[in-house]
């Protein structure tokens, strides 16, 4: 519920004129709430003027699009994505804000505006756009490219048009603003980050998360190399196919990047099967030891069997979070991992795509055991665990005391089976978030083989299905639970990582 004060800013917002004159006299502490009305009304002149006036060297988006409860900790006021119009409201009141000395010299433009940083880090997720009216991560670090190169252009037109013009010429006051963002760049975004990477201007973009998507080996290393290492606290490398050898040429380049905490390489076609493996894993294993600060690593989707070990013994500090979903992992990758350092330490854990029907069962127990003193997020998606295996799980499950998050997502068990989980659950104060299947008997003809995530819901009855989520609801409500989400939507799920447990 947004506050009287919240409620007269947005009122107030909503007269463009009447703001632009009360920005001259109001108390540069409402600055704030007036830019979070504005942001969630899409009101871009208001925010326009917000910016060019701001009171403060930092305006950091994830801070003034949140709240702080008792507890002290911090909620998005914004519910889905950030809306575009404002997002671009924003950047091009910076850019404004810096062509201005430029262009009017002698105008005293410093005297309002403070600002030195630009912080959009937190903002947006790591998907492609979605839709033309919400900002996602890659349409916002295009947009972020595009301004640097902008101003940067700019300026040096305008130092080349003062120096050719008369000496008694009000040369322009140095100003300068940093953005601080995550970036998303794919092969159509490439180019004009790279250039954004490479500009001197005004405006400079330096990256928090980087996330590369879909790129050969050599754009990946030149991005790299144009970062500030000690900047980066994630390293995303998804989709691109590099193989143990791109690997190998990729990760020394991250050598400088001394606090790098996470790094995700999923579906790079690494496959330990293929002819002169072993070489590119010893280097592998090798890149990932030099990395001190690592704490979170996902290797989903690389085909891994009994290489475990040799990958992650020489670690020098535990994981924290660890994915390694649809990794072809034997019995031989579990004994290790409990027995590892990693095992007491995990926060997040992911084995979904393993097939625990048969004899991975018991590791998973044991592995589960080591884990239950600190394990918070669990994914166990599409591992064909039926009713009988599930029940086999849930004392052990249940020992995990501080779980926050499970996945259990394309497992075939019944509605008898979920039942039994939502019950047997109650003790797991913490858990407030479930993705569960949709259960055997609640399909309308014939379940999908293998389960499909995509054909799910063409198959489910709905009306049998709209019944069973009241009866949950009902059995969460009546054991105190009913601020438990247990859903069968991916959506909230994978906003869940390292940084946010």
């Amino acid at each position: 519920m947004h506050s009287l004060l919240f409620l007269c800013a947005r009122r107030l917002v909503g007269h463009h004129s009447a703001t632009r004159k009360a920005l001259d006299i109001v108390p540069t502490k409402l600055y704030v709430v007036l830019f979070q009305a504005a942001f969630l009304d899409e009101r871009t002149l208001v925010l326009q003027d917000l910016v060019g006036k701001w009171p403060s060297p930092v305006l950091s988006f994830q801070h003034l699009l949140g709240h702080r409860d008792q507890e002290g900790d911090l909620h998005p006021l914004l519910r889905e994505k950030p809306s575009k119009l404002s997002v671009q409201a924003v950047i091009l009141a910076v850019v404004a804000w810096l062509r201005r000395p430029l262009e009017e010299p002698r105008r005293d433009t410093r005297s309002r505006c403070r600002l030195k940083v630009l912080d959009m880090t937190g903002l947006q997720d790591d998907d492609t756009d979605r839709g033309s009216e919400w900002m996602s991560l890659w349409s916002c670090t295009v947009a972020l490219a595009k301004a640097c190169i902008e101003v940067s252009k700019h300026h040096h037109e305008c130092l080349k048009r003062d120096a050719t013009s008369d000496a008694s010429a009000v040369a322009p006051q140095p100003m300068d603003v940093e953005v601080h963002a995550d970036l998303f760049v794919n092969s159509t975004s490439f180019n004009v980050l790279r250039d954004a990477l490479q500009t001197a201007g005004p405006l400079r973009l330096k990256c928090r998360d980087f996330h590369a998507e879909g790129l050969p080996v050599a754009s990946i290393v030149t991005l790299l190399e144009l970062l500030e290492p000690t900047r980066v606290r994630r390293v995303d490398l998804r989709f691109n196919n590099l193989g143990l050898t791109g690997l190998c040429a990729v990760l020394p380049h991250l050598a400088p990047f001394t606090g790098l905490r996470s790094l995700k390489l999923p579906y790079s076609n690494v496959n330990v099967r293929r002819v002169a493996a072993e070489d590119g894993l010893h280097c592998l294993a090798t890149q990932l030891e030099r990395l001190l600060c690592l704490k979170e690593l996902n290797l989903g989707s690389s085909r891994l069997s009994g290489k475990l070990r040799q990958l992650l013994g020489n670690l020098r500090s535990p994981l924290e979070s660890l994915e390694l979903a649809a990794c072809f992992l034997l019995p031989s990758d579990f004994t290790f991992l409990s027995r590892s350092i990693h095992a007491p330490a995990l926060k997040k854990l992911d084995l979904s795509g393993h097939d625990f029907s048969r004899n991975l069962l018991r590791h998973l127990h044991h592995l589960l055991e080591m884990t239950s003193a600190s394990l918070l997020h669990l994914d166990l998606m599409e591992c064909q665990l039926t009713d009988a295996c599930l029940e086999s799980l849930l004392p052990t499950l249940c020992r995990c005391s501080h779980l926050r998050c499970l996945g259990l997502f394309g497992n075939p068990i019944t509605t008898s089976g979920l039942k039994s989980l939502v019950q047997k659950t109650v003790v797991l104060l913490d858990l407030t978030l479930v993705v569960y299947p949709y259960p055997l008997d609640c399909y309308s003809s014939e379940p999908p083989w293998p389960l499909s995530a995509l054909a799910f819901e063409e198959v489910v009855d709905k009306e049998r299905f709209a019944a069973l989520s009241a009866e949950l609801g009902q059995m969460l409500g009546s054991s105190g639970r009913s601020h438990a989400v247990w859903t069968t939507s991916l959506s909230r799920h994978g906003a869940l990582d390292y940084f946010t447990l």
